[in-house]
This record gives structure tokens, C-alpha cells and sequence, in this order.
């Protein structure tokens, strides 16, 4: 009972280390291995500090194709989201950023959601970065682009132009431009730029574009779209990529209502972009997975990262973000990207092989229980054989020193050879004999009495035989049975033991379980 007890303890400290680290240690880890980029050429006081975070994609009644009511819906709503708003309140937050940039995609159904589910999802949104906190909203400014899950592509805009105003209405116009130190951020609302040459939205994108020309501004620019720039078919990525690489795929409405999906912009879309805009970086999302590639223009190498999701829901297992620092440039025809914009890419916990490990230590906790022995490890045949194997061979080892002690030891004598060389020569040990149980010394008229049992042994009568047989079959049956009613007691015990040890590991474990959920999720 003392082993089983000592197990349940030990199990008990081992669930409390996992919970531990799972749900708190695993994003200081992911904090404690990343940090802000920094650039030789100008002090790190001078770098504008901004915290980029892609494709959060809120799960919805569109994800899973489940009622809005559905238990098992909102139970993935409320991990994704605690996973997320924990990434973001303990990993991203501690690095003090000065601008949070979002790229789009903040929802999942965003465009095919009536009005009270997406306010619901806005609510969620908030909630998880921290939006509903007035200290962030007044300390960090927060700029978002619009993806293709919140506003949908060119074609739908024309059937329900309504989704880019409710857009708009809650954060901010689609085509803008921001500072961050002497870095100019551009956001281009990619959604658009490919879509019907009639169609009002892609006209006032690219009326916007063509107004940032870059003799009008001596800062460099950073192009900030949803939708990644065009690259040829199976361009390498870099090695931060899990996933393969996604080729073009884009698909058109009927009668020119523009694009209906895309993976990447169109080539005449991209080099015009490049063209007129100049960057000398392009941050992109909508892929969920890391990619880095270099463009070549006319005007020199552009570089387009883009970043992963900062969701685990979202096919991607190592979810991420990036810090990016915006300093002032050297001169003001440099294109020079280090000194520039320096980038960082950062990973946050990989939140499904955390679940992953959870079960694994469920099932190992099970095995244990129901098979640990109720006298510890020392009951076990293998480990009594394997004692006694070693206490064999350390009586052997012992009783070969005696041996060669008692050798040392021993009597010798000096003996001359012919030639007059001496040698030591052991004495012999005459050896006292040993007493015999079946003959010994006797004097005249002794006796010696010898085993006979073999010559009288005694046949037994059949029919005693048969009594014989019959008793014993009775008692082997009442042993049976008695045997049989002892592996079911031993069998209800273990069952017992079993229970009662998963019950003091939950009850010790669950109350710290609920207090690192609540403590991340509840609004401070």
C-alpha cells in the first residue's frame, strides 16, 4: 500500500509539472528565446518597435461546418482562443512593442456571417488581444489589413458591397498609410487589385497607390499586403517553412465579375506594385506558413517575407509572429534593408504536441496504475531473479579473493634442486575427513541400517485408488473455486486502487488546471 501511495504522489507531481509548463512555461520559453532585431548603425532607442501577427482567423460557425450551439464548436473556439490570447498577453506583450500590426484575416467567415454572429466574433477578437483593455488601446497603436476572411475577394464585393462597410466601420479604411520611425508603412487592400476593371473598389485601391509616389516622401516604404506578391511555381520558401509550397491558383467569376480566389496577386499586379511603390520590404499573410523570397525589379532586390499564422487551428503546427524594428535610414538614396528594417522571426508554443503530451501521459499514467505491483517493484519475479543474480556474483567475486587471501597465506618450504637453485614449495593441508550419513566407521557388532523403502514399497488396492482420486478431484474443485473468488477480490481491488488514485491526481491537479485557464482569460 506504501508503493501505491508513493506512486500516486509521484504521478500527482508529474501532472502538476506538465500542467505547469504547458499552460504557463511553454510561452516564457517562446518569450526568453526571441528578441528585438538590432542594427549597428543607429542606437536601439532610435528603432521604432512593432509586433506583426497574421491570420488570427477566429473559428466560427464556417469552420467546422457546426451549429453556432454545437458543445464541440465551442469548445475548439474557446482553446483557439485562450491559446492565442495567451500567446499575445505573454509572449508578444512582454516585448513592449510600439505599433501591433495585424494582416488580415481576422476572422474566419467574416464575409458570410450575419450581422450578430460577427459582432459576436469582433467581441471574441477584442477580448483575445486585449482591445477591450483601455491601457493597450491608449499605449500601443494598432493597425489592421483587410483579408480575404474578413471581406471576402473582388467578385463578392459586388453582390454584398454591405461587408466593406461593416469592415470599415469597426477598423478603419482598407488603403492607408502609417509611420513608424522614419519607415513609411503602406497598406494595400489586396482583395481588390485583381478585381473587375469596372469595379469601384480596385479603382479607388489603385488611384490610392498611385498617390504615394516616391518622390513625394524621402522615407523607404514597407508594403503591407494580405494576399502575397506573385512568385513562380515551386520557388523555395527558405527553411523556416513546415508545409509544401502552394502554387498560383486563381479562379475568376463569369462575365469579368472579377476573382472569386487566389493564392497569390497576378504578375502584372505585382510588378506594378513594385514598380510604383518602390519598397524596400513586403510583409504578406494568407498563407499560414513561413515563405521568404526576393523579387528582382529594375530598381534593385526587393525582399517579401511571408509570415506564418499566429494560430495552432489554422494547418500550421508551429504557429508565429515577428518583431520588426524601424529605425531611420542612412542617406536618403539608401535601399540599404539592415539598416533600414531589421526582422525577427519568432515561434510560440507548439500548442498541439502540448495536447499530444497530455494524452501520452494519460495512458501512462493508466498503464502504471493498473499494473504497478501492490508491494513495489521489489515483488517482482524478473527483479527478485535479478537480485539474486547479482548477489551471486558478489559472493563469487568475495569467495574468489578468500581463495586467493588463503593462498597468499599459506606454509612454504625451501627446496634445492641439483644445481643449488632454491625454490618455495606450499606445504601440504592434510584434510580432516568428513563424517558420511550412509557409511560410517562402526565397531564389531555394529549395524548399519541402509534405505529399503524401494524394495517394500506398498501397491495400493484399486478401489482405494479410485477413494483417492475422487477426494482429490473434490479438493482441486474447492480450490479452484476459492482461487477463482481470489483473482475476482484481487481484480475489484486493483479496479479500486486504480479509481481512487486517478481520483486524489485529479483532485489535486484540476483546481491548478482551472486556475491557469481562468487566470489568462479573465480581463484584468
Amino acid at each position: 500500500m506504501q508503493s501505491a501511495t508513493r506512486l500516486t504522489l509521484l504521478l500527482c507531481a508529474a501532472w502538476a509539472a506538465a500542467l505547469l509548463y504547458g499552460e504557463m512555461g511553454a510561452y516564457w520559453v517562446s518569450y526568453l528565446a526571441c528578441s528585438w532585431p538590432s542594427s549597428s548603425s543607429s542606437p536601439p532607442n532610435n528603432h521604432v518597435k512593432v509586433a506583426v501577427v497574421a491570420d488570427p482567423q477566429l473559428m466560427d460557425s464556417t469552420s467546422l461546418g457546426l451549429p453556432s450551439s454545437s458543445v464541440a464548436l465551442q469548445a475548439a473556439e474557446f482553446y483557439t482562443d485562450l491559446n492565442m490570447r495567451r500567446s499575445f498577453q505573454s509572449t508578444i506583450l512582454p516585448f513592449k512593442p510600439d505599433v501591433v500590426l495585424f494582416l488580415g484575416d481576422h476572422f474566419d467567415g467574416g464575409p458570410y456571417m450575419p450581422d450578430e454572429e460577427w459582432q459576436e466574433s469582433l467581441f471574441r477578437f477584442k477580448h483575445i488581444f486585449g482591445l477591450n483593455d483601455q491601457r493597450t488601446k491608449q499605449q500601443i497603436p494598432i493597425y489592421y489589413l483587410p483579408g480575404n476572411h474578413d471581406i471576402g475577394y473582388s467578385a463578392f464585393h459586388s453582390v454584398h458591397p454591405e461587408v466593406l462597410s461593416r469592415y470599415e466601420k469597426e477598423f478603419g479604411s482598407r488603403n492607408y498609410q502609417f509611420s513608424a520611425g522614419k519607415v513609411d508603412f503602406v497598406v494595400v487592400d489586396a482583395q481588390t487589385l485583381d478585381g473587375a476593371k469596372q469595379s469601384k473598389e480596385r479603382s479607388s485601391s489603385w488611384e490610392f497607390i498611385k498617390t504615394l509616389s516616391p518622390g513625394n516622401t524621402s522615407n523607404p516604404k514597407v508594403l503591407l499586403t494580405h494576399i502575397p506578391l506573385y512568385r513562380p511555381d515551386n520557388s523555395p520558401c527558405g527553411p523556416h517553412r513546415s508545409s509544401p509550397v502552394i502554387n498560383q491558383r486563381v479562379s475568376y467569376a463569369a462575365l469579368d465579375q472579377g476573382i472569386t480566389y487566389q493564392n497569390y496577386l497576378t504578375k502584372e499586379t505585382s510588378d506594378l506594385l513594385l514598380s510604383l511603390l518602390k519598397p524596400i520590404l513586403v510583409l504578406s499573410g494568407h498563407d499560414h506558413d513561413q515563405c521568404t523570397v526576393v523579387h528582382s525589379t529594375p530598381f534593385g532586390p526587393v525582399t517579401e517575407h511571408t509570415l506564418g499564422t499566429i494560430s495552432w487551428q489554422q494547418g500550421n503546427l508551429y504557429p508565429s509572429f515577428m518583431l520588426l524594428s524601424a529605425g531611420p535610414k542612412l542617406s536618403q538614396n539608401s535601399t540599404d534593408l539592415e539598416h533600414e528594417v531589421a526582422m525577427n522571426l519568432c515561434f510560440l508554443p507548439k500548442q498541439t504536441h502540448i495536447y499530444i503530451w497530455y494524452i501520452c501521459q494519460f495512458v501512462v499514467t493508466i498503464l502504471l496504475l493498473v499494473f504497478w505491483p501492490t508491494n513495489g517493484l521489489g515483488s517482482l519475479p524478473c527483479m527478485n531473479t535479478f537480485m539474486s543474480f547479482m548477489r551471486s556474483v558478489g559472493a563469487e567475486l568475495l569467495s574468489r579473493t578468500k581463495e586467493k587471501d588463503d593462498e597468499d597465506d599459506g606454509d612454504y618450504d625451501m627446496v634445492f634442486d641439483a644445481e643449488g637453485s632454491m625454490h618455495l614449495v606450499k606445504k601440504a593441508v592434510a584434510k580432516t575427513p568428513s563424517a558420511s550419513s550412509d557409511s560410517r566407521p562402526t565397531g564389531r557388532g555394529s549395524v548399519v541400517a541402509r534405505a529399503t523403502a524401494g524394495r517394500h514399497r506398498l501397491e495400493p488396492d484399486s478401489s482405494i485408488r479410485v477413494d483417492m482420486g475422487s477426494e482429490m478431484t473434490s479438493e482441486d474443485g474447492g480450490k479452484l473455486a476459492r482461487a477463482g473468488k481470489s483473482g475476482a477480490r484481487k481484480v475489484l481491488q486493483r479496479l479500486f486502487r486504480v479509481i481512487q488514485s486517478v481520483l486524489v491526481i485529479a483532485a489535486l491537479n484540476a483546481p491548478l488546471y482551472m486556475m491557469l485557464l481562468f487566470k489568462d482569460w479573465i480581463d484584468r
